[in-house]
């Protein structure tokens, strides 16, 4: 990874999307190592992380990730899932946080020099392209390791610089031991 000491960075971490490909990979991302990874890389001005949240249920299973971001360095930026039912009558939950990482991206890119983004999706293409045009340097974390690839080939071509995940594995991977009060929940929504 190619940073700078007095870069200004933005984390920019898609959820769902950083959850699944993690998963696909078969390890568990520890919250702490990624920050402190990348704030030892240069100047780390925020770490946002997007997801969608079920509201209407008595608990959700990824209620203590996010409060224990929100408790521990990242801006946790949320919406409720809507729920609705596909043309085949089958119950679907829809929540999709691109436009809130997209405004985010937009607004802050004044005060970064580099944009770290956690997402392999192909709609991001165009949001990369914008914030490189502002002179802002932009790298995609994901993975094509995976079957089927997690990150859509038009969006790493875009990127500056284009992060595998499981190069990272090692630094940022949960450890498998005894869990303790330090330890980072691990979970989100497809």
């Amino acid at each position: 990874m190619q940073f700078y000491s007095t870069e200004r960075i933005g984390l920019f971490i898609d959820g769902s999307n950083l959850y699944s490909a993690a998963r696909a990979l078969g390890f568990d991302i520890d919250y702490k190592k990624l920050l402190q990874l990348f704030a030892a890389r240069g100047r780390l001005i925020r770490a946002f992380y997007y997801t969608a949240l079920m509201e209407d249920q008595e608990y959700s299973p990824i209620r203590p990730l996010v409060d224990w971001l929100d408790y521990n360095g990242y801006t946790m930026v949320t919406k409720p899932t809507k729920e609705f039912t596909d043309a085949a009558g089958r119950r679907k939950i829809k929540g999709n946080m691109d436009i809130e990482l997209a405004i985010d991206v937009m607004e802050m890119c004044q005060y970064l020099d580099h944009v770290v983004l956690f997402s392999g999706d192909g709609d991001f293409r165009r949001l990369v392209e914008a914030v490189q045009r502002k002179g802002v340097r932009v790298t995609v974390v994901s993975t094509i390791r995976s079957q089927p690839p997690m990150v859509a080939d038009e969006l790493r071509r875009q990127a500056d610089t284009f992060v595998e995940l499981l190069d990272l594995e090692q630094q940022i991977a949960r450890s498998l031991g005894p869990r303790d009060d330090r330890s980072v929940p691990q979970g989100d929504m497809d």
